[in-house]
């Protein structure tokens, strides 16, 4: 299984001509509502809520009126970014997976059937820190669908059953402190809760 996240994927963040994606290994995956550690060597870790996609079969070179049978349940999870070491190592061109891949950087939380939710019309999904809203999206404001996304990665890397597809942040992304307890949701339903320690 690995995770692969989609960067800069809502309007008002987007620069880029084609999706950008990276990769967190299985180690950063952190399911059933379990704490977050923030890790010693940073200072300034950053919340990022995205849908997820569970891929539910393997494919390569995918044609984007087929990718929509590559998935079949959606959720959400949380990008966590050292952005702190981020920043130090994009200054000096330097790779950016010590701040996103680290171990349990990607929780995720309760995944729905696609069914049960309507992709035509959007999915809104909301984030809350300490009871309070701090990310608000939906995904009609995505500039890369679901399909294309997963057409996208294809050409480059074979997706397999249990792959798990962070889509891209909305804005409102913030910093996060011990003692902090994030609320993640899909429509009005809660799908997942972290506490930061």
């Amino acid at each position: 299984m690995k995770i692969l996240c989609i960067d800069r994927n809502y309007v008002e963040a987007n620069d880029a001509v084609s999706p950008i994606f990276f990769m967190k290994p299985n180690t950063a995956l952190v399911e059933r509502n379990r704490p977050f550690f923030i890790p010693e060597w940073t200072q300034n870790v950053h919340y990022e809520a995205e849908l997820v996609l569970k891929v539910c079969k393997n494919g390569k070179y995918i044609q984007e009126r087929f990718a929509h049978t590559y998935y079949n349940e959606i959720g959400i999870g949380i990008d966590f970014t050292a952005h702190d070491l981020q920043n130090d190592l994009i200054t000096h061109g330097q790779p950016w997976e010590k701040a996103k891949a680290f171990d349990h950087s990607a929780p995720v939380g309760i995944f729905l059937p696609k069914e049960r939710l309507n992709i035509e019309q959007g999915i809104r999904f909301f984030l809350k820190k300490n009871g309070e809203i701090c990310q608000l999206g939906n995904s009609r404001d995505m500039i890369y669908s679901f399909d294309r996304i997963i057409t996208e990665i294809s050409q480059y890397v074979t997706i397999k059953m249990g792959d798990l597809i962070f889509t891209g942040t909305p804005s409102g992304v913030g910093s996060v402190q011990i003692g902090d307890v994030l609320e993640a949701f899909i429509e009005d339903k809660m799908l997942l809760r972290v506490p930061v320690k």
